[in-house]
C-alpha cells in the first residue's frame, strides 16, 4: 500500500455558526468562524475555499457562491481563524444547507498544490 494513502490529514478544521440559524426569505447574516490547524511537522502555505448552495451567497443579493481565503504560513501545531460572512436573500427557503469547506496546502505559492482536506458543515435556515 502506497504510504500516500495513510499520510494523516494534513489539517484539523473547527467550524461555528454566529448565529447559529438564518432566517428564511429575509435579507440577514451569519459568520462561519473557521479555525484552522496544522498538524503536520512542517511549515505550510494555506489557503481554504468555502462553497455555499443556492439560496445563500457571500452577498447580499446571493450571486457570489465560492470564496477563497488565503491563510498564509501555518507553522507545526499553530492554530489561525478565519471569518466568512454569510447571507440570507429573500430566495432562501427553510431548511438545511451544506456548506462545502476545502483546506489547501500549498508549494512554492497558491497556484500549486500538495494536498487537500474536505470537510461538510450545515446552517438550519428557519
Amino acid at each position: 500500500m502506497s504510504t500516500e494513502l495513510t499520510k494523516p490529514s494534513p489539517y484539523r478544521i473547527f467550524t461555528e455558526w454566529t448565529p447559529y440559524n438564518l432566517y428564511a426569505n429575509k435579507n440577514n447574516s451569519t459568520m462561519l468562524n473557521l479555525k484552522i490547524k496544522n498538524m503536520t511537522k512542517e511549515t505550510l502555505l494555506t489557503s481554504v475555499v468555502v462553497e455555499l448552495p443556492q439560496g445563500l451567497g457571500f452577498d447580499t443579493i446571493g450571486v457570489s457562491k465560492q470564496r477563497e481565503v488565503r491563510v498564509g504560513e501555518l507553522a507545526p501545531d499553530e492554530e489561525k481563524n478565519v471569518g466568512v460572512e454569510v447571507y440570507s436573500s429573500v430566495k432562501s427557503d427553510p431548511g438545511e444547507y451544506t456548506v462545502s469547506l476545502t483546506a489547501i496546502a500549498h508549494y512554492r505559492d497558491y497556484g500549486h498544490v500538495i494536498n487537500a482536506v474536505k470537510k461538510r458543515t450545515s446552517l438550519k435556515v428557519i
